[in-house]
């Protein structure tokens, strides 16, 4: 127990030293002309009883420019917490579906991009009732060879969205009427009537990737930066408190930067944490792992 104890708050120093850096990070996030974000349920203890209650974390990656990838904690799913946070944000962002995000968008800075990983996802559900779901599958599959073209030919956002006018344009509007013909005889309640709802009603969302190279077709670069959430969460079971939610958004921003640079974390804490104290805060951005070089370069391998 008391191993525990120390090792906790060992976590709560560590997260307080890197609290300017996170600070950082988050400023330079919503300066990006794009963000990609999703948030996924953590358990924490509820003050008073003996039962835990659903909070979530939220990641919120920066574009090229702003190579940063953090977290936020809240404690449920409100929209306020995402309101919160992009406040002063004004750019694309790419999400899923959440009503949470309506109020968001409706202030007109805030740009919908939609995800087709998840419109295909209601598709690859709804081919074990209706066949008809595979033909939508592989106008999809059409969508992602171009995007794989893009990608394997490494172009630049110009170009990407010049082959994207000339490629994907055209699979859009064989998508978009075959949606339309579905529509009309699809059972509503059915799982390809509510896929084809689901695609319709996000339309304008689902097509605006097209509009700049900048964006991806889907949020997949969101999805995938939770799956370490999903992985400790695992482990630990459940948090201690908000505070300790809070905490663990920082730590995990970090980390995940960490990973999206190809820096070792243990080396960049080690080294960061002794500097961090030290370091003027017109200087922490040198800190934060887009940025990070050691203080005592590696020694080379001995012969």
């Amino acid at each position: 127990l008391v191993d525990v104890v120390v090792s906790l708050a060992t976590m709560g120093v560590v997260a307080s030293l890197l609290e300017p850096v996170y600070r950082w990070m988050v400023a330079e996030v919503l300066g990006s002309r794009k963000v990609h974000t999703d948030d996924t349920s953590i358990q924490v203890q509820d003050p008073g009883s003996h039962k835990t209650k659903t909070a979530r974390l939220w990641v919120y990656l920066g574009d090229g420019e702003h190579p940063h990838t953090v977290f936020d904690y809240t404690p449920s799913r409100a929209r306020d917490g995402p309101a919160k946070f992009l406040e002063k944000y004004s750019g694309y962002l790419q999400a899923d579906a959440y009503a949470g995000y309506d109020g968001i968008y409706a202030g007109k800075t805030v740009i919908e991009v939609a995800c087709w990983a998840h419109a295909r996802r209601k598709f690859f559900e709804a081919r074990e009732t209706d066949a008809r779901a595979d033909q939508m599958l592989a106008l999809i599959g059409e969508l992602y060879t171009v995007e794989s073209q893009a990608r394997e030919l490494e172009l630049t956002p110009e170009l990407r969205r010049e082959l994207r006018q000339m490629k994907t344009r055209p699979i859009l509007e064989r998508i978009k009427s075959w949606l339309d013909e579905c529509a009309q005889d699809a059972l509503p309640k059915g799982p390809l009537g509510q896929a084809v709802r689901y695609a319709l009603k996000q339309w304008t969302a689902l097509t605006r990737f097209v509009e700049d190279g900048i964006l991806e077709a889907d949020n997949n670069l969101a999805e995938n930066a939770l799956r370490r959430v999903a992985l400790g969460r695992k482990n630990y079971l459940f948090l201690g408190n908000d505070a300790g939610g809070r905490r663990a958004a920082i730590i995990y921003s970090l980390l995940a930067s960490c990973r999206r640079h190809g820096v070792n974390p243990s080396d960049y804490l080690a080294d960061v944490l002794v500097r961090i104290s030290t370091t003027p805060a017109s200087q922490v951005c040198q800190l934060a792992p887009a940025n990070w070089k050691p203080a005592t370069p590696a020694l080379p391998p001995t012969q």
